[in-house]
């Protein structure tokens, strides 16, 4: 695969010239065992030395994958919600902890997510929700802290910092997946541009460049095109102006 990374290679000389430093995090979602894509992912993340945050699904999670998950030291396990099961209405978009959902059925869901993983992984767990599909009613947000969240991960640049007090936003911010079309690499060229207009929207103030700039893959669905891509992001991205975030280790400004 033959990728022109030229535009971002200029948009990281603009960084330079700036003296700015982008925030880099990678989450990948919908963890529950241990499989052939897991250690492609895991060799990844060893060979670059890039920490993957892992969002894993409390309720399907397998003592074996965690025990596998506990020899990785660049995989940070956090909460996927609870079973990654949708009780939106059928003309609404999926969503696990959406907003057409009691609030109490909410918190018990991920009361249970939370102590499921607790159970299996210990202190390598960070209270991290990352609700799926990226949907959550935003009055949950209280809820979330007084369970024992402290980061709350969706998609795109956050609004503000905190989405509820003492709850930070550290969404993700590009999706290498086609979702709607045939679920392998979206036109790269397009990954590319998408990027650059987000580190310009950073770079000239638009959005929150203290948010750390998050991508955000699927490992169990990846084809070849994806896997290439995200070896080859990674290690570009790497050599940019970046300082990548390991959470619960690193602190933002």
């Amino acid at each position: 695969m033959i990728i022109n990374w030229q535009p971002l290679h200029d948009e990281f000389q603009h960084w330079h010239d700036a003296g700015l430093t982008l925030p880099f995090w990678w989450r990948d979602d919908d963890a529950i065992e241990p499989t052939a894509q897991l250690e492609s992912l895991i060799t990844i993340t060893a060979d670059l030395g890039m920490p993957c945050h892992l969002a894993v699904i409390p309720k399907y999670a397998t003592p074996a994958f965690a025990k596998r998950i506990k020899t990785s030291a660049q995989i940070i396990p956090v909460v996927h919600g609870w079973a990654h099961q949708s009780h939106a209405p059928a003309e609404q978009k999926n969503a696990e902890f959406g907003a057409t959902r009691p609030l109490e059925q909410s918190a018990t869901d991920a009361i249970l997510g939370l102590q499921r993983l607790d159970d299996l992984f210990g202190d390598q767990l960070k209270p991290m929700f990352v609700p799926p599909w990226n949907r959550i009613n935003p009055e949950l947000g209280p809820h979330l802290v007084a369970i024992g969240y402290d980061a709350l991960s969706t998609y795109g640049p956050r609004k503000s910092r905190f989405g509820a007090p003492d709850l930070i936003q550290i969404n993700t911010h590009l999706d290498p997946i086609n979702w709607r079309g045939d679920r392998s690499l979206v036109a790269p060229d397009m990954l590319v541009a998408q990027t650059v207009q987000l580190l310009q929207d950073r770079r000239l103030g638009h959005t929150d460049n203290a948010e750390p700039f998050g991508f955000l893959t699927h490992h169990l669905i990846h084809d070849d095109a994806i896997w290439t891509f995200v070896k080859q992001f990674l290690t570009i991205m790497l050599k940019g102006p970046i300082k990548p975030f390991r959470y619960g280790q690193d602190t933002l400004d």
